[in-house]
């Protein structure tokens, strides 16, 4: 494992954003505007329409210096070799500033998008990593593996050049226990979804985290924070209120919720979502689903309520905006946290 480039500097915990815009152009320049404001890292989400490792590469090209994360790129979805190739040359199109933050999606997601069989995503995982680690050093030698779940024997027939870094951080995602023993096992950190609460931090995520690590010292989480800007309040909170019913349509998530005793939202929302009706799963999601999971509001409603509940939870915090609102969602994401990018948040 590395901690080169896998925290924050010492005493700060500063603050990053998650670009998400129409297209990989907007991406990049969100990334560069981020820059400027002071963000520590910003990070570029993938899903069936949009590859975090491409939006990564356009941030390199108009960015120096800040923090460059993949939040995250499908780990299964690619070989091993692949993933391991494309790490390579995103780090080197850096400067060596890659976070490499992977996930596996759903089940569902990993069986119909990806032509896997879903099965035993966490074990797959903890087999992914090191054998990453291991390709990432091909120009130190031959890799030959023989898995469970991966078999890979490379004999390069050419100098390979040596890797910007001897390593480069490795961040999994993970909700639930086994998951994020996982990460805590084999991962330089976790990347934290959008649904964590810090009650659920404190009650799931840190102790399985310390169960997998055989480390000092705890694993770092840059951990998504939904967040929702917007000078009319209810907007606001109607557009964090639609990234909420997004996620906790899916039963994967639904240990976080109950959690907090939200239940009857959960399952007024996945009803919703089976019946096709988006307008009522919005309306399933309940004020107090809003204030315990998200920031909402104008500039000023939601940095007081980031002070009050979320600085300093983590070790990087991802501000996530409304990924159904546009671009213009993330623009009053960073105009709105921007002066506090220069100043500790803790």
């Amino acid at each position: 494992m590395t901690s080169d480039a896998a925290t924050p500097a010492a005493g700060h915990r500063g603050l990053s954003l998650v670009c998400t815009g129409g297209n990989v152009h907007e991406v990049a320049a969100m990334a560069a505007d981020a820059e400027r404001a002071g963000f520590e890292s910003v990070w570029a989400a993938e899903f069936y329409d949009r590859s975090a490792v491409v939006a990564v590469a356009a941030m390199a090209a108009v960015t120096e210096s800040i923090t460059l994360g993949t939040g995250i790129a499908y780990g299964f979805g690619r070989t091993p070799l692949v993933l391991a190739a494309e790490a390579r040359d995103l780090d080197a199109l850096c400067g060596g500033r890659l976070i490499l933050g992977l996930g596996t999606g759903t089940r569902r997601m990993q069986q119909d998008w990806h032509g896997l069989s879903g099965e035993h995503p966490a074990a797959r995982a903890e087999e992914l990593v090191p054998l990453l680690r291991r390709l990432w050093r091909l120009d130190e030698g031959p890799v030959r593996h023989e898995g469970r779940f991966y078999r890979a024997h490379v004999v390069p027939t050419a100098p390979v050049a040596a890797p910007t870094r001897p390593a480069v951080p490795v961040y999994l995602a993970g909700v639930n226990t086994r998951m994020i023993r996982a990460a805590g096992a084999v991962a330089d950190g976790l990347v934290g979804h959008p649904l964590f609460t810090p009650e659920y931090l404190r009650h799931t995520v840190r102790p399985a985290l310390a169960a997998g690590a055989e480390r000092a010292g705890p694993v770092p989480v840059a951990g998504y924070v939904i967040c929702a800007v917007d000078p009319d309040e209810d907007r606001a909170r109607r557009m964090a209120a639609a990234q909420i019913a997004f996620y906790a349509s899916v039963k994967t998530y639904d240990s976080i919720l109950t959690l907090h005793g939200f239940t009857d939202e959960a399952g007024a929302i996945q009803a919703a979502r089976r019946a096709g009706d988006l307008e009522a799963m919005v309306a399933a999601v309940s004020d107090r689903m809003i204030d315990t999971i998200a920031v909402a509001g104008t500039p000023e409603q939601v940095r007081s309520q980031f002070a009050a509940r979320w600085a300093g939870l983590y070790e990087r915090t991802l501000l996530y905006p409304s990924s159904f609102a546009g671009p213009s969602a993330t623009t009053a994401v960073l105009d709105a946290f921007a002066p506090l990018t220069r100043t500790p948040t803790t």
